[in-house]
């Protein structure tokens, strides 16, 4: 079978798994998600098994170390995955939830009733705990799915997708409600995107070529992020030791994740007084700083930061940092160069954070924390789809919600138009 009729056929099936899946019962679907958590852990040997060809492959290509890192699965990593299915079983399912319920003046009864979008395809790089995520998020919205990893993660992904449709043999949820595109071949892709009669939205998750490229080809829509610029202000009137930790957690906790922070911003009011602090604490943990004019005078061995820092994802132990005069010029320097991703304050000026929450225009901004809270887990959704940057139909951590939309349902009792 050539990879185009492959394609196809596996669009066909999920469509058909689809109107089937989009009635299934929560009971139903939370018990195949704790059996596929058992599993997981079950299979935890041959998972990492299989995950050791893929990293022996990924080293031997000189991938970057960000990418090993996010392509390694360990027994923690593995349980983390099966108690994010665990979590996700335990969420409320919102297929079927009825809103809005209002009387016209005619009698008619008018509300919203929410329900799966249908298909998902998931393109991702990397990430093979994306493979239990996505197909756990999806499963319980009701919706089926199609996973087309990359290459560097096949054998990971394979294993993993293996053991959840394993589970779906089980129950009487259709098998083809989790499949994966098992070819590397990037034609795959390709024909993938062109299944806009069996495919409802498309998710890619990687870096910024990935995406670009996906939206470039595809006929379905897209929802993404490009990259994840993340800014932490420290305001002047910051409680320095809160802000030194946070600073240090948004960035060398992990720093080739897409909610790390790039930049730093520090009000001139606090900045002698915070930068030599948190630099000492930057340079024990390996951080790579490069800092405006005024940030080099108070760092002298900070490297110069250019125009183009400002934009830079790094995803790695790198850090811009800029002095700024205010508040205003702190949001005109996100509004500029910012990803509309991740953005933070630390202050004790309520009106100051109040501002930010409200001026910043980024899919999830906090107050006195990290910027490594913009994760779906993190933030009780259990696991993430991933984050969109994009406003249409969703913004920042996409969880089960996200993952529905809404028709309307009218009750009458003969009511005619006139």
């Amino acid at each position: 079978m050539d990879i185009k009729t492959e394609v196809t056929e596996i669009g066909y099936q999920a469509r058909k798994a689809a109107a089937i899946l989009a009635n299934i019962s929560s009971t139903v679907k939370n018990g195949a998600l704790l059996k596929m958590a058992e599993a997981l852990v079950q299979e935890t040997d041959h998972i990492i098994t299989e995950n050791a060809k893929d990293l022996a492959y990924a080293k031997d290509k000189g991938l970057p170390d960000a990418m090993i890192d996010r392509l390694t699965l360990t027994e923690t990593t593995i349980r983390g995955m099966a108690d994010g299915l665990a979590e996700i079983a335990a969420l409320p399912d919102p297929v079927g939830e009825v809103t809005g319920m209002r009387r016209r003046p005619n009698g008619l009864l008018v509300g919203k009733r929410r329900i799966p979008l249908g298909v998902i395809g998931i393109i991702y790089e990397s990430r093979p705990n994306v493979t239990a995520d996505a197909a756990a998020l999806c499963l319980k919205s009701g919706n089926a799915v199609i996973l087309r990893g990359g290459s560097e993660a096949i054998h990971s992904n394979l294993a993993i997708a293996r053991i959840l449709q394993g589970v779906l043999e089980e129950t009487t949820i259709p098998e083809a409600a989790i499949q994966i595109i098992s070819t590397t071949d990037r034609e795959a892709i390709s024909e993938m995107l062109k299944l806009e009669e069996y495919i409802d939205l498309i998710i890619p998750r990687g870096g910024e070529g990935l995406i670009r490229s996906v939206v470039s080809m595809s006929r379905i829509p897209v929802l993404k992020h490009y990259k994840g610029v993340c800014h932490v202000f420290v305001d002047e009137s910051a409680d320095i030791p809160m802000a030194v930790t946070i600073a240090l957690n948004a960035k060398a906790q992990r720093p080739g994740v897409c909610n790390a922070m790039e930049t730093l911003l520090v009000h001139k009011n606090i900045a002698e007084r915070f930068l030599p602090v948190v630099a000492e604490r930057f340079l024990k943990a390996g951080v790579v700083m490069k800092g405006c004019d005024r940030t080099r005078t108070i760092l002298p061995d900070t490297e110069e930061a250019t125009e183009a820092d400002w934009y830079e994802e790094y995803l790695d132990l790198i850090l811009a940092i800029r002095v700024v005069d205010t508040i205003d010029d702190a949001i005109a320097h996100i509004e500029k160069y910012g990803s509309l991703h991740t953005e933070a304050i630390i202050t004790n000026d309520y009106n100051n954070s109040q501002r930010f929450l409200s001026e910043v225009n980024s899919s999830t901004v906090l107050v006195n924390a990290s910027t490594r809270f913009s994760d779906g887990f993190e933030l009780g959704m259990g696991a993430e789809m991933g984050i969109s940057t994009t406003k249409l139909h969703a913004f920042g951590p996409m969880g089960l919600e996200e993952l529905t939309t809404t028709k309307f349902i009218i009750y009458g009792n003969g009511q005619i138009r006139t």
